[in-house]
């Protein structure tokens, strides 16, 4: 794990979908969004993003077990944006955020969410909104352990 860090992330346009179900939803829901924007000729300004509502480890493993996870993904867009019933455009809020970056498979980021988290609380910080996940490479095209997982946590 890289160094941990409190930044200033700007607003952005995005294009997201947003459904309720277990975190293996995740893929599936990228690539709707990414053929939706692809279909309507979008450029994509940067990579796809995962928008955790649950803030907790024990939220995240409650909510992942009974299928009532909140699961919200989105990309970035610029332009002229038109959503449907599905895809939403909205602009996705900036602000100060702790970061870090996770390397490897997806399903080890574990032990990055706890330093994470320990850091934050060891800082005095209040976790205040949904935790994103920016994922600048593929998994289909890099070997497990090449893949880079953004983490941003909203704080006060």
């Amino acid at each position: 794990m890289e160094d941990i860090a409190i930044v200033e992330v700007p607003a952005r346009q995005v294009i997201g979908i947003r459904k309720t179900g277990s975190y293996n939803l995740i893929p599936e829901l990228l690539m709707k969004v990414c053929e939706y924007a692809v279909k309507e000729n979008l450029v994509m300004t940067s990579p796809p993003i995962f928008i955790c509502h649950e803030i907790s480890p024990e939220a995240v493993m409650e909510a992942n077990e009974k299928g009532d996870a909140v699961i919200e993904v989105a990309w970035p867009v610029s332009g002229t944006v038109r959503g449907t019933d599905d895809m939403k455009i909205y602009e996705m809020p900036g602000g100060k955020m702790v970061h870090t970056i996770h390397h490897g498979p997806y399903e080890s980021c574990e032990t990055t969410y706890k330093r994470l988290f320990g850091w934050i609380n060891e800082q005095g910080l209040r976790i205040s909104g949904p935790i994103r996940e920016i994922y600048p490479n593929d998994p289909r095209e890099v070997s497990p352990d090449k893949i880079i997982t953004e983490i941003y946590v909203p704080v006060d």
